[in-house]
């Protein structure tokens, strides 16, 4: 790698939907096309054909390329791809009744990708829901007669949501956002998606249509959750910490930060910030400095020097890290016995059973 790492933010891809709208400008003061409804906003991207751009001219995929390990960390690629793809999307109408693949289902269909998501609802109309798996005690037979009827509505299980609220959306779960839902997306890096119902819609060509055989053959009956997970919080002073969803591939957290503020970023690894309310700057080595306002999306490389943080108002955003793996985890754990025995072991002390590998400490 040659030069110091620095704070990215890309530019926007903009998607037309048949379901989407203009609230995102509304929202976030985003430059839609003129005239476009625009149903996603893809901010953060490294997938064939589907690249985003930063401010410097270079591609997601180009600063993986140049940058390696000093922009992941120890995350490492999703398949040869940068771990996470970050967008928002607005719901006017309600989404194309969907399903992603799991590992296993996407090995059997070429160009498929596997995909987790997690939503954050930004805004929700009264009374807006989404869809979330299907009802308790029915099967994906019963999901396959309804899509041949077209009474698709009656075997989902359907979730009223509110702004604050998130999900965890799992390979396999059957799922859809209703009508009047703005929400922040933070998935693994796949555009893998088949519909099996749209309500009667007509799409254009560009847009895709219903994928019902691969879709119902990628359907797990896995329980809907209603929310993300159990959520922690951590509160002091000046700032709260609020876990939202946690999986193999990702953790999102709520941070909030009073205004005024300027603090060491103490991360060592990737951390992606999506900017929800407030505006601030990133700086680091070198005097740069990036600005950010709601609805920015900040890259943080690993190997960010003297990075800090400052507030100008106060501020939300989700910050997104990728779950490392322990050290310790090839390593066998102590016997349950042990741990429960009394202390006759010198110093209390437990054997784990560790050899000696690699260089020392």
């Amino acid at each position: 790698m040659t030069g110091e790492v620095f704070p990215l933010v890309f530019q926007p891809i903009y998607r037309p939907k048949v379901w989407g709208g203009r609230n995102l400008e509304r929202l976030f003061g985003k430059r839609l096309p003129a005239g476009a409804a625009i149903g996603e906003s893809i901010e953060c991207a490294d997938l064939p054909g589907l690249q985003t751009v930063d401010q410097t001219g270079a591609t997601l995929a180009s600063r993986v390329a140049e940058w390696g390990a000093d922009l992941l960390g120890r995350a490492g690629l999703d398949e040869g791809r940068f771990p996470l793809l970050v967008k928002f999307l607005d719901a006017v109408e309600p989404l194309s009744v969907q399903v992603h693949p799991d590992r296993d289902a996407a090995a059997r269909y070429p160009g498929a990708r596997a995909k987790i998501e997690a939503w954050y609802v930004i805004e929700a109309r009264p009374g807006a829901f989404v869809y979330l798996g299907l009802r308790p005690g029915l099967s994906c037979e019963a999901l396959a007669a309804a899509v041949r009827t077209g009474c698709v509505e009656a075997v989902l299980m359907r979730v009223p949501v509110r702004a604050g609220q998130s999900y965890l959306v799992t390979p396999g779960m059957v799922h859809a956002i209703g009508a009047g839902v703005v929400v922040a997306e933070v998935e693994t890096p796949s555009d893998t998606t088949y519909r099996l119902y749209d309500w009667g819609r007509q799409r254009s060509v560009e847009d895709g249509g219903l994928e019902i055989e691969r879709g119902l053959a990628c359907v797990r009956e896995s329980a809907p959750t209603e929310a993300a997970g159990p959520r922690s919080h951590v509160a002091g002073l000046f700032t709260t910490v609020t876990r939202l969803a946690a999986c193999g591939s990702f953790v999102v957290e709520k941070v909030r930060f009073v205004e005024g503020l300027e603090l060491e970023i103490p991360y060592a690894e990737l951390v992606v910030w999506v900017i929800l309310e407030g505006r601030g700057a990133v700086s680091c080595s070198g005097g740069r400095e990036q600005r950010f306002a709601a609805g920015d999306v900040i890259v943080l490389p690993a190997a960010l020097k003297e990075g800090r943080v400052r507030t100008e108002s106060d501020c939300v955003w989700l910050e997104v890290t990728i779950p490392i793996r322990s050290d310790l985890a090839a390593y066998p754990r102590p016997d349950a016995e042990a741990l429960r025995g009394p202390g006759e072991r010198a110093g209390g002390t437990i054997p784990l059973n560790v050899s000696h590998r690699g260089r020392g400490l």
